[in-house]
């Protein structure tokens, strides 16, 4: 039998302990390129093991629907991950925390349209989970040797609602 969870909103508060919400709303902390383009400065702390290094990728993920059957969860243990969209279009984010090596109860939470996430290194969360195309996404996250991918296959699914 399924677990039912029911999708938060997304406020720093409920996300501090697996990431950084990426948020453009409201005024920008500065204008720059002579008054024509705010700038939302560092609104995230991008960490890479040793031997790694910064990338930019683009993801093109299938869109979801609600309820959403979560089955799978991963981890990149050797540096964050930010979640990038390139749309208007709100996003679902699953979190879980860490319990002993395994993921724990999973949190979900639906993204406004200005933001975006990024996921401390080790954080358990969903797979990238568009509800809307095209699910096009900007992805930073760690180039380099070592393994930096956990998988965890849910025994028993959750179906997340709204």
């Amino acid at each position: 039998m399924s677990a039912e969870i029911r999708i938060e909103p997304l406020t720093k508060e409920a996300f501090a302990s697996f990431g950084d919400i990426l948020d453009a709303s409201g005024d920008p902390d500065k204008m720059i390129n002579a008054g024509m383009c705010g700038r939302f400065h560092d609104r995230a702390g991008l960490t890479f093991a040793e031997g790694g290094r910064a990338g930019i990728s683009i993801f093109n993920a299938e869109p979801r629907s609600l309820p959403h059957t979560l089955d799978l969860l991963e981890r990149h243990p050797l540096g964050s991950q930010a979640f990038l969209p390139m749309t208007e279009h709100p996003f679902l984010v699953v979190v879980a925390p860490d319990e002993a090596g395994q993921p724990g109860l999973p949190r979900a939470f639906m993204t406004a349209p200005h933001q975006g996430v990024n996921f401390y290194a080790g954080t358990w969360h969903g797979v990238l989970t568009p509800l809307h195309a095209p699910g096009l996404f900007a992805v930073v996250d760690r180039i380099g040797e070592g393994e930096n991918l956990d998988e965890w296959h849910l025994d028993a699914p959750y179906i997340i609602t709204k």
